[in-house]
């Protein structure tokens, strides 16, 4: 099996994604990032490694779908993008708030 080198580029992760369910699971060493849409798990695998200076134990992605959204009398739709569900091994943990 050929290996590939994997390319670091910290523009991979754009920002954490901040819901009451994403709070909860950071309990349970999870974290959520919107990502850009053409990346791949080992890119944000080795990203979020280097960025954070984590061990990445797993990563789940998702596409995520348009919502209509209407503002009075007009419809729209949301962007569309990509969503990365990472779980770290049980020793490491990321600062995303200052207490």
């Amino acid at each position: 099996m050929i290996k590939h080198k994997i390319i670091v580029e910290p523009d991979i992760i754009k920002y954490p994604v901040i819901t009451d369910k994403t709070t909860k699971n950071i309990e349970n060493n999870s974290y959520c990032f919107k990502v850009t849409k053409k990346s791949n798990k080992d890119q944000i695998k080795a990203t979020i490694e280097e960025i954070f200076n984590v061990k990445v134990k797993k990563i789940n992605t998702l596409n995520m779908p348009h919502k209509v959204k209407t503002i009075g009398k007009f419809k729209g739709k949301t962007t569309q993008y990509k969503k990365a569900i990472i779980q770290l091994h049980p020793e490491y943990t990321i600062k995303l708030f200052d207490n």
